[in-house]
Parts: structure tokens; C-alpha cells; sequence
């Protein structure tokens, strides 16, 4: 549930691979070790190359508990906001899967913000629990309602920095995310829904996300394959950490994984692609005990409840004025596009007018080497670009 590059082609027609930075950085505290309080900035770095300026915060939020904690993210700007000390617009951009500890925003990954710096936006982007300052942590990984958290607050936080730097901003709010990113900007739209009147999103681009997670599993024990076997192995963990589960690591895989867990999954040594390597197999049966594949045993049922808790396709109310793109290739072996497809239902049968809802489905294929969940991110790049350059135009 990660892409290699998001916005990868527009790089290399835009800015070319080439990419260097000079820093300018304090030491950085670990947030989770300072008191729950106030959002502050720990250090900024210059992209010279990118004409962009990114700086890393700390800001108060929750943990998968519901316990009160400092995450850790990255606001972005270009020169031209520098300059003026206006944003167009502000984009909250939520991050896909990620594993190596230094792949997330706030230590550098900054791949897509570096690209649309030109666009005169400030990009907020949030670590997730797990990640940055709280990376000694496990991450919550596809927990939506957690993750979701971590992003809203994250944009709260850096409203409040920005305009005590000085910043001001245009009305617009744009919220983007694939696979993972994708299920939590769909979260980040639950959320506001449920909590917070005064946030008014303009337009969520959400590209490949589970946000069926029990259709998900249904899928794949029907297809008897799972595309990225590392996410599998990964929402089991969390889920079962994190919702308090019990079952023993033994009741939810087979070697090689079981011996391998911690070193693989949990040192965050590894990128996606390297652990996926390591388990060797896309069989689901493989991999995954047996218990935890018998669709009838309560230990099966005890999992299913907790993803269904999560499942953004059902248990709330949407806004009736909500703007979304949903994105899918409906050759995805790693999310199957039932997710989206589940997702549209449940959106336009609870109010969400058809005429607000574009929905792409492409018949994306991929192979070993480049997936169809990550070959279809160009793609649904390409076309977030296009759609807020546009809005930003038109403004």
C-alpha cells in the first residue's frame, strides 16, 4: 500500500532527479519526551535546488490509545510564499506506506512536496504515529481513525505556526493521499465530518486506499494472493497491538515471517520492496497461519470486528457538500478496488450528490517488477495535479 515515487513521471518532466539540499538544523528533540503542550518548530531545512523551505514541527495530538502525545511532521513552502508571505492555498498531504525509518516527511522524504513547491502552497504533512519523533514506536499502520488524528491535528498546528511567522492564506484546502495515504484522507474527511465544523475541506483526492479493510481480507482469501505481502503482515500487527487483541505472533503467521518479525517489519531497516523480497511469496496461505485464514473461528471473527471499527465504508454521515476524486485500477492486487467501489456506494448513498464525486476507475496493469498499485499512482498523480492547478487558476 505504498507508491515508489508519488508524482514520479511529473519529476522526472519537471525538476529532473537530481536533487540536493543544504541544512540548516538544531538538534532535535524527541517530542514524545517533552511535555503535551504547544506546537513548535525543531529545526528547518533548505532545498536550494527545489527554491522550497521545509520545516519540521512537533504538535499535540493522540496516540493509537487516545492518550494525549507530540507527533511530529513537516510544513512545506516555496520561495514565492516566502516572498510574500501568502499561500495561495494550504494541502494536507497524507503520506502512502512507508517501513525505513528515514522515509518519512520530517526526515526528509519529500518527494512530492518538493515538486508542487512551485505551486504556492503550504504543504502540511504529518509522520503518523510510529514515524519522526515517535519512530521508537510501532506505527499504526491502516489505522484510519488514528492516522486521521494525526493529520487534522498536524493542520491545526501548522495554521497556528504559519500565522505567528507571519503567513496568511487563501480559503482553499486540498486533501491528498494514495494507498495508505488514500484510506487517510478519506479518514481526515470522516473526521471533519464528525468534529470539526469549522474545518471546510475544498477538494480530497484519494487514490487507492483500503478503506474496506474487512472486504479487503475477503478478497484476498477469495484470490488466494495479496500484492505487497508486507502490508498484510503489517495490519495484522497493528491491529493486533493496537485494538488490544491477544493473539500470539504464531496464531498469525508462518516462517519464514515468524522468526523474522521484528528484524523485517519492526527495525524500520527496510524499505517496502526489501521486506516483500525477504517473504518471498504473494500466496496469502504462505505466509499466514492457518488459524487466521478460518473465515468460521472466533479468533478469525475477533480480528474481523476490529477492522470493521475502522471500515470508512459504513457508521457515519458524511457532509452533503463534500468534493472528492476516488482513484482505483481496477487490475489492483494490493488493494482491490472493491474498496473504492464500496466507498462511492456508501458516499452517494448518504447524501454526497453523484455530481461531487469523480470517480476513476483505469484498467492499470502491472507486472513483478512494477505493480498495478504502483504503476496507477502516475497516473492518479498526474491527474490531482491537473485537477487543483486548475481550481488554483480559476480562483
Amino acid at each position: 500500500m505504498r507508491i515508489k515515487h508519488f508524482y514520479h513521471i511529473a519529476m522526472l518532466l519537471a525538476v529532473g532527479m537530481a536533487i540536493s539540499c543544504a541544512k540548516d538544523k538544531e538538534p532535535e528533540p524527541h517530542a514524545t519526551d517533552l511535555p503535551y503542550g504547544e506546537a513548535y518548530i525543531t529545526d528547518s531545512v533548505r532545498y536550494e535546488e527545489n527554491h522550497m523551505t521545509a520545516y519540521n514541527f512537533a504538535y499535540p495530538s493522540k496516540d493509537p490509545y487516545g492518550n494525549d502525545i507530540m507527533l511530529s511532521g513537516t510544513i512545506t513552502l516555496g520561495d514565492s510564499v516566502k516572498a510574500h508571505a501568502y499561500a495561495k492555498a494550504l494541502l494536507l498531504y497524507n503520506h502512502y506506506t512507508v517501513y525505513r525509518a528515514d522515509q518519512c516527511p520530517s526526515k526528509g522524504n519529500l518527494t512530492e512536496q518538493k515538486f508542487i513547491a512551485s505551486q504556492n502552497l503550504i504543504t502540511i504533512s504529518p509522520d503518523y504515529y510510529g514515524f519522526g519523533s515517535t519512530g521508537h514506536h510501532n506505527q499504526a499502520y491502516c489505522f484510519s481513525q488514528a492516522n486521521a488524528q494525526a493529520s487534522v491535528d498536524a493542520l491545526l498546528a501548522a495554521k497556528k505556526i504559519m500565522s505567528a511567522k507571519g503567513y496568511s492564506w487563501g480559503d482553499m484546502l486540498f486533501n491528498i493521499g494514495y494507498s495508505q495515504g488514500g484510506q487517510t484522507s478519506m479518514g481526515v474527511v470522516r473526521l471533519v465530518a464528525e468534529k470539526y465544523p469549522d474545518i471546510h475541506i475544498t477538494y480530497t483526492f484519494a487514490g487507492a486506499g483500503s478503506y474496506d479493510l474487512p472486504e479487503t481480507y475477503r478478497q484476498f482469501f477469495s484470490s488466494t494472493i495479496a500484492g505487497m505481502p508486507s502490508t498484510v503482515v503489517s495490519v495484522l500487527l497493528a491491529y493486533n497491538e493496537f485494538k488490544g487483541l491477544g493473539a500470539s505472533r504464531n496464531q498469525m503467521f508462518k516462517e519464514p515471517v515468524l522468526s523474522h518479525i521484528d528484524d523485517w517489519i519492526l527495525s524500520k531497516r527496510y524499505t517496502r520492496e526489501e521486506i516483500d523480497n525477504k517473504i518471498g511469496t504473494l500466496s496469502f496461505a504462505e505466509y499466514i497461519a492457518d488459524e487466521m485464514i478460518d473465515t468460521t473461528s472466533n479468533f478469525f471473527l475477533k480480528f474481523h470486528n476490529a477492522f470493521d471499527q475502522d471500515n470508512i465504508c459504513k457508521g457515519w454521515t458524511p457532509r452533503g457538500n463534500e468534493k472528492i476524486m476516488l482513484f482505483h485500477s481496477s487490475k489492483d492486487i494490493t488493494v482491490p478496488v472493491a474498496n473504492t467501489e464500496n466507498l462511492y456506494n456508501f458516499l452517494i448513498s448518504n447524501g454526497v450528490p453523484e455530481s461531487n464525486i469523480d470517480l476513476q476507475i483505469h484498467d492499470i496493469e502491472g507486472n513483478d517488477a512494477n505493480p498495478a498499485h504502483e504503476k496507477a499512482a502516475t497516473t492518479f498523480s498526474l491527474l490531482t495535479l491537473t485537477k487543483m492547478v486548475e481550481m488554483l487558476n480559476n480562483q
